[in-house]
């Protein structure tokens, strides 16, 4: 199970940039781990933190109007690069459920969708307004609704999202892939258990 995802209002965080890959999202030293905790510590950690390990000033997710974000804003093709799904983890882990931009890697994308974190694809100049209210006010919040694919701006502006039905009724559900296929159990025991009689030899201790 994934936690669900209906409507979301919290304050939201603008990363002004492009192209961010999933090595600047999450480092390649703290993928050893296979654990989902604990992670949010070395979120955007090049970004972060300079060499003696103090915050550097200035960095949004270091600036304490956006510290309780939970919404992200990025420009295009966020989550490119390696296909490392810690770095949608870390992201979740420190506390970021929906995270709005042009585009996306499309193996963030979906590693995104199975674990519980909205990706928002919105056209350009939306994301300009998105991010550029954020600026002016830090501290503002956005408003998701998943149900109805829509994000409301700090100024009330309604911008419109696609995503795949599957998709979002998984995610409203609270539905990862294995929740889905236990949803099947029973049909599944009982294919098993025809499968026994009809070829018993297969099930055979040797």
């Amino acid at each position: 199970m994934i936690e669900k995802f209906d409507t979301l209002k919290a304050v939201a965080i603008p990363l002004d940039r492009g192209n961010v890959d999933t090595d600047a999202i999450i480092p390649a030293r703290y993928l050893k781990t296979i654990k989902r905790t604990g992670l949010g510590a070395g979120l955007f950690h090049a970004w972060r933190f300079d060499e003696n390990g103090k915050e550097v000033p200035g960095f949004a997710l270091n600036v304490a109007s956006y510290r309780s974000g939970r919404i992200l804003v990025a420009w295009e093709n966020f989550g490119c690069g390696s296909s490392r799904e810690h770095a949608v983890w870390s992201l979740m882990d420190f506390g970021i459920r929906a995270v709005i931009a042009p585009s996306f890697g499309d193996i963030f994308y979906s590693n995104g969708l199975k674990n519980g974190l909205l990706p928002v694809r919105l056209a350009s100049g939306e994301v300009r307004n998105l991010i550029s209210h954020l600026q002016e006010v830090p501290g503002s919040e956005i408003s998701v609704d998943l149900p109805a694919q829509t994000v409301t701006g700090p100024d009330g502006a309604v911008y419109e999202f696609e995503i795949g039905s599957f998709a979002k009724e998984c995610l409203i559900k609270g539905l990862d892939e294995i929740a889905l296929t236990l949803q099947l159990e029973e049909e599944i025991s009982r294919y098993e258990r025809d499968r026994k009689t009809k070829a018993p030899w297969l099930f055979l201790d040797l």
